[in-house]
């Protein structure tokens, strides 16, 4: 509120006061103390405090806020309605039959919402409430972190997290900086460089720092994280003197000291104007489609409801249209009722239907839901497989809201860097003027076993060679923004530089530096430290080598590159510039371009990351000029960004080419057998990274995304250089369906995971040509379809050079094509964060790119092969159980009301309830809703086993298939058919009205109990039918749950309960049970219930098995231990025009992984399943052109290749 309050306050101010040409600004006074008279005016802004608010409610609006949001979901509300009904008029039933289940139901949600809100509360007050120390009249004193204000300054030590944005001042070291590490906020665990301004990098001491006469004016609070705009006005002498400040000198609230023993600094944006705090996104509600079903489900039952009380309601008033009828002559009316209207005693008698008749609208549904998703989603959390030991994490569930989901994804989206690989770098090679050098293992080509870096330099060829491998090696020395960590001895005596050798680590915000810098030092060129504006490098002769730093032009993603300017002991000022080779390239006038460009490519084919090295020699005047530009881009408050972008591209142009470095990311351990088993599961799989193309397309195909004999299409800014994109975008759609032209799009999506036919690839600058509205001629409007079509018909894409929010436009695309198929996002940095929220699903490995991806997702999991479990297994039984019990509360509601509607063709329409109040309430509450809670928690009606070994089961409940509507269909004719015979069959058995041993007759209570009690063991035992997987918590809760209807109903008839005002029930049930017909009808109308059902299954099981039910079968007969030579690929239904597809694989040439056709089998040679590939044998003979590596490719991980 704080925020919205000073926005007001600065709009009043401005547009008030009549300010002209006015800045987004504020000014911010260091210390509180007042400028010098006469520079400026003093206006003391006010701002929020540092109080940070993440709660929804407060004690005193938690109950309104709460009820409000609880009665905004259509069911809740309509059971407030009707128990507001059954309040004001005179309805059958008791106000409690639908209060007690509606106040269960809100009672519970609430203290779930309130304890959740409670937590969030606590974890405020620890944060609010922590000690910071402030420098106060030249005293460092401590307070609590909320009462932090604007302009304070701030002392704040190592490994202390930064309490508020703050702009640096002065640190513990000589050249004004430290290391920060912003792990919670961008993901990233490496350490940052960080700047205190020239004129104050000296005030290291509180007194010193209270001095310090200042004033700050910067923008005013935005969330970008990257992006700070501010100067700083000096006032030393008379004139102020104005330095620029940017985001190098701002730390942000969050982020952690690190490398530096304390620093000063003062508060700019406090509390909820931090960008930490800017930045909380509040997530938009993901809704799963089960949920979407469930609420489609109850509209039609809504209908079914409403139909049903203007049917009797109409069949009441035809039935009292006879005189005799309306009032006999032992129920005569009052005058009042006489008098009144006839369309107020319809309405009345209508709403009194709708109370009788609510009961088939299941509001415990919503309850069981949510418990079943909450107590599901531990099980998760508990999988010893998905625990990392290296990490020492376990999955985490954020959202448990989704995990039926997980067993309905259809395109997974994934990162490259960190998500498929391990984002470790390690140095290769580097290649100068064409010449490879590969660190003590070849130079120049030639494998030199046993040598040291310092023989391959000094075997290079020719002087002018190496002088150029000399400047090579510096650049890579001096182009960096690493930072170097002092080694403590176990004395405690640090050691920077021992016997001339470092001893020290280094650290850096990008992986790849640190890896360059090593790779260096291996190759004799060693960077030591930076200090007090110097870098220093030993040389391969142990001669420590002093450059000053003059400039650093930071890189970011759109130049792609970074500079230094430095100026050698010898005078010389040199323009060193590293980057992509599409960005330094272009700016390239001299040097061995194409020897170096082939090496590049090459190396991109083989997956490492490349960077090529460039450099300039600047002259004083040149130097002059570059300083004059760049000072005035800095000190600019508006386009400050704009400016230095446009001075960095007239600095770094007539570049001469030194050469090119190799970095290899390893792969993820199983990250290919993921993406494989994914492919066969039908899910196609897309990654999206920022990296170039080459590189990307060598990790797709090392990680089985693109087979050898996958036709690659490319949609990029090359391709769409030479062609207009119209063109490129109409030739490859005739591509793809000139293939596929015969097939459907669901024909295809079935085969895709059996045939890797086609692979795109598209980078970040045609994507957003793509995505561009039309505008040149008609053509143009329908880009976005025609990518989508051809992507549909390709088995994997991959997206290159994507920016964050690019990765959240294709899976905003995808979501919103007209199949409207589930989506899953899964990466590891902060770059990822925007796909994650934007997809269905988001999941956020913990890597080595710190916790904003974690922390934004709905799930979390240690490395990228657990997500093969995590929707194979947890997925396709979360969505098994879901189903099953969103069907069976509908199914078990109607069998339950259905016979109350029959009923009242027998009683006159009098609203005269079928069953006891206390049955009608506890039905949904006590009698049926443990078994199914259990059921949804426990059922595996497959072996995890099979389902992990075989990916093609998960296609079996693709596409919402189990929620479709004929399934519904199917078990409302059943419960409707169930309620029939029960009621029926009960009329029908006693309609010679059975006596008693004791000569007593059944009445209407009798009657309703009977059909009750085969009520209630009839959808209990169809439950049972339904268990596949029987442990004796399924056998104590559905035999207890029914032992426990019994009790109730001896206890509830067999004693006279004093708080009851009539006790109908008293003696119904023992005369019941006492009474031979009554035990012999239960049986039968039980019978007579669950047959169909089972017929139908056995019929079904036997005719049209599903894949799943053959396995089942399969396991049954071997008692779970599915025997030898039972070939798992006997066990699937033939796909359709695969054979033709077969058919035209085998007469292509085969190379290297092409996917023979294989047959798993299962064997019994350990205790549990195991599984074996079996190439067929009439392949052996055509194997011989296969080299033997090949195999590596074909298998499918942790099955064995023969």
């Amino acid at each position: 509120m704080g925020m919205d309050f000073s926005t007001l306050r600065t709009l009043i101010s401005r547009y008030c006061v009549g300010e002209e040409n006015w800045v987004d600004s504020r000014t911010i006074y260091i210390g509180h103390k007042e400028p010098p008279p006469g520079t400026e005016a003093f206006i003391q802004q006010r701002f929020p405090d540092n109080r940070i608010v993440s709660s929804k409610y407060t004690f005193w609006n938690f109950i309104p806020k709460n009820m409000f949001e609880q009665f905004r979901r259509v069911a809740n509300f309509y059971f407030l309605i009707i128990f507001l009904v059954q309040l004001i008029i005179d309805t059958p039933t008791s106000p409690v039959t639908s209060g007690l289940p509606l106040f269960f139901v809100i009672t519970v949600t609430a203290i779930k919402q309130g304890y959740e809100d409670w937590l969030r509360h606590k974890a405020d007050n620890a944060v609010n409430q922590c000690p910071v120390h402030v420098v106060h009249h030249g005293k460092v004193v401590r307070k609590q972190s909320r009462k932090l204000r604007v302009g304070d300054v701030v002392l704040v030590k190592e490994d202390e997290a930064f309490p508020c944005d703050l702009i640096l001042l002065s640190s513990s070291r000589d050249d004004g900086t430290c290391f920060v590490t912003t792990a919670s906020l961008d993901g990233e665990s490496s350490h940052k460089t960080y700047y205190a301004v020239q004129e104050t990098k000296a005030y290291n001491a509180e007194k010193e720092v209270d001095t310090i006469h200042a004033t700050i004016e910067c923008e005013q609070p935005q969330p970008d994280l990257y992006k700070f705009v501010g100067r700083i006005n000096i006032y030393m002498t008379t004139e102020p003197v104005a330095r620029p400040l940017g985001s190098e000198n701002l730390l942000l609230r969050g982020a952690t000291l690190k490398n530096t023993e304390y620093i000063y600094a003062v508060a700019i944006y406090t509390g909820m104007e931090t960008k930490m705090a800017l930045n909380y996104q509040s997530k938009s509600q993901k809704r799963s489609a089960v949920e979407k079903s469930m609420n489609a489900y109850l509209v039609v039952y809504l209908c079914i409801l409403i139909s049903k009380a203007l049917i009797n309601t109409a069949l009441k008033y035809v039935w009292q249209s006879d005189p005799n009828k309306d009032e006999p002559f032992y129920n005569q009316k009052t005058e009042a009722e006489r008098q009144r209207h006839v369309l107020i005693r319809a309405f009345t008698d209508f709403l009194a239907f709708m109370v009788l008749f609510n009961y088939i609208i299941p509001v415990s549904m919503y309850v069981t839901v949510e418990m079943q998703k909450f107590l599901g989603s531990y099980f998760i959390m508990w999988d010893d497989e998905m625990f990392d030991e290296e990490l020492g994490e376990r999955a985490v569930v954020n959202t448990s809201d989704l995990n039926e989901e997980l067993g309905q994804v259809e395109y997974v989206f994934t990162d490259k860097t960190g998500t498929l690989t391990e984002n470790n770098m390690e140095f290769i090679e580097c290649c100068v003027d064409g010449h490879v050098y590969v660190p003590h293992a070849i130079c120049n080509g030639q494998v030199m076993p046993g040598a040291a870096g310092m023989d391959m330099i000094d075997s290079s060829p020719g002087p002018a060679a190496r002088e150029h491998e000399e400047l090579f090696f510096r650049a890579l020395c001096l182009c960096h923004t690493v930072q170097v960590k002092e080694e403590d001895t176990v004395d405690g005596i640090k050691h920077g530089i021992h016997q001339g050798k470092s001893t020290s680590f280094y650290i850096s915000s990008s992986p790849d530096e640190v890896a360059l810098v090593e790779g260096m030092k291996r190759l004799g060129f060693t960077y030591l430290r930076l200090k007090d504006g110097r870098m220093e490098i030993l040389n391969r002769e142990d001669e420590v080598e002093k450059f000053d730093l003059l400039e650093v032009l930071t890189f970011d993603s759109v130049r792609r590159r970074m500079s230094v300017i430095v100026r050698a002991s010898t005078g010389e000022v040199y323009l060193f510039c590293k980057g992509a080779d599409s960005s330094i390239f272009p700016r390239v006038i001299s040097g061995k371009v194409d020897q170096v460009r082939a090496r590049v490519e090459q190396n991109a084919v083989e997956g490492l990351r490349t960077l090529c090295v460039a450099y300039r020699s600047l002259n004083p005047e040149q130097y002059e000029e570059v300083f004059q530009q760049l000072n005035r881009a800095k000190l600019a408050l508006q386009d400050r960004d704009k400016q230095l972008a446009e001075a960095y591209d007239l600095i770094e142009k007539d570049l001469i080419l030194l050469g090119a470095t190799a970095v290899e990311d390893r792969l993820q351990e199983k990250a290919a057998d993921t993406i494989e088993s994914l492919h066969k599961a039908g899910i196609k799989v897309w990654v999206l990274t920022g990296d170039k193309m080459e590189t990307a397309a060598a990790t797709c195909y090392a990680s089985k995304l693109f087979h050898r004999n996958t036709q690659i299409l490319e949609l990029t800014t090359k391709r769409t250089e030479e062609q207009s994109l119209h063109d490129v975008l109409f030739e490859l759609s005739r591509t793809v369906l000139r293939q596929h032209g015969g097939m459907t799009r669901d024909t295809f999506s079935e085969l895709s995971g059996d045939c890797t036919d086609y692979g795109l690839i598209i980078d970040g600058a045609t994507l957003s040509a793509v995505m561009r509205p039309g505008q040149e001629g008609s053509n143009s409007g329908n880009y976005k379809e025609k990518f989508l079509e051809i992507c549909r018909n390709c088995s994997a894409v991959l997206c290159c050079r994507m920016a964050p929010l690019q990765k959240a436009q294709i899976v905003k695309l995808i979501k919103a094509s007209e199949e409207h198929p589930i989506t899953l996002a899964i990466g590891d940095g902060a770059n990822d964060v925007s796909m994650i929220l934007e997809a269905h699903v988001g999941i956020g490995i913990m890597g080595k790119e710190g916790r904003q991806a974690v922390r934004n997702s709905d799930y979390a999991i240690p490395k990228f092969k657990h997500l093969k479990k995590m929707l194979l297994v947890h997925g396709h039984y979360y969505y098994i159980r879901i189903s099953e019990l969103v069907q069976y509360f509908f199914y078990k509601n109607v069998c339950f009301i259905f016979p109350q509607f029959l009923y009242q063709f027998f009683c006159g329409f009098s609203q005269q309830p079928l069953y006891d109040t206390a049955y009608l309430t506890l039905y949904n509450i006590s009698f049926t809703s443990l078994p199914i809670l259990l059921y949804s928690l426990m059922e595996q009606h497959i072996n995890m086993d099979i389902l992990k070994k075989d990916p093609c089961l998960y296609r079996d409940i693709a596409k919402n298939s189990l929620l479709r509507w004929p399934t519904f269909i199917y078990w409302t004719i059943l419960g409707v058919y169930d309620a029939i015979v029960m009621f029926f069959g009960a009329y029908f058995l006693f309609d010679n009205t059975t006596f008693t041993s004791n000569g007593q007759m059944f009445g209407n209570w009798t009657f309703g109990t009977l059909v009750f009690t085969v009520l209630v063991f009839t959808v209990t035992f169809k439950l049972a039918l339904d268990t596949h997987y029987w442990t004796w918590i399924n056998h104590f809760i559905i035999w207890g749950s029914l032992i426990f209807f019994v009790v109730f109903s001896l206890l509830w008839g067999g004693i006279i309960w004093p708080f009851l005002n009539y006790q109908r029930m008293y003696y119904v049930f023992m005369q019941m049970l006492s009474s031979g017909p009554a035990w012999l009808s239960i049986i039968l109308l039980i019978t007579a219930s669950l047959l169909p059902d089972v017929v139908k299954k056995v019929i079904w099981r036997t005719l049209w098995p599903t894949t799943t039910e053959r396995i089942q079968n399969a396991d049954k007969l071997y008692k779970g231990q599915l025997s030898e030579f039972t070939p798992l690929a006997s066990l699937h239904a033939p796909s359709k025009g695969s054979s033709h597809r077969r058919g035209s694989e085998n007469q292509r040439n085969p190379r290297r992984s092409e996917p023979f056709t294989k047959k798993v089998m299962f064997t019994r040679w350990q205790k549990a399943p195991d599984y074996c590939t079996f190439t067929p044998l009439l392949r052996f003979a055509d194997s011989s052109r296969h080299s033997r590596q090949g195999y590596n490719y074909s298998g499918a991980g942790p099955e064995t290749s023969v």
